[in-house]
């Protein structure tokens, strides 16, 4: 089953089930995945594949992790929680993260597999973790480590 009927499913559960809070959450993945399929159309796509819908939820995490930080440094506790309650609902679609020790692992492979020896190579890693662990790894935790260790 594709994210796109998972989404659907999850959104009639959550309405069923008087969910408010969820069955907003998944409306606005489904308006956000909608507008990111319109932009596509331009390059011959009409629906976008999973890869690039993970890539949008990661995208939306982030956005509200960034505004969580803003909304605590504000003192607004409950749009900080607001927020919070939004990234559990986005992160459930997403698949699990490796954990600290296995992003290490996979930095140190990638870096053997690609011969880099000096921060110049930084590129060359990075595209093996991609091709490679996609959709497991956040790139964003990756990134420093390849560099700490490339220089």
């Amino acid at each position: 089953m594709g994210l796109r009927d998972q989404f659907t499913d999850q959104l009639k559960t959550a309405m069923k089930g008087g969910d408010t809070a969820r069955t907003s959450t998944l409306r606005m993945i489904m308006a956000r995945l909608k507008d990111v399929d319109i932009a596509a159309r331009p390059k011959g796509v009409d629906k976008v594949p999973d890869e690039e819908i993970l890539s949008m939820l990661r995208g939306m995490v982030k956005s509200r992790r960034e505004s969580v930080e803003l909304y605590r440094q504000g003192n607004r506790p409950e749009l900080a929680a607001k927020e919070e309650a939004e990234i559990t609902v986005i992160e459930s679609f997403l698949p699990q993260q490796m954990d600290q020790a296995a992003v290490e692992a996979a930095v140190a492979e990638a870096i053997a597999a690609t011969g880099a020896t000096s921060i110049k190579d930084m590129g060359k890693v990075m595209a093996a973790l991609k091709a490679k662990h996609a959709a497991a790894l956040d790139m964003s935790h990756a990134g420093p480590l390849v560099k700490a260790r490339l220089g």
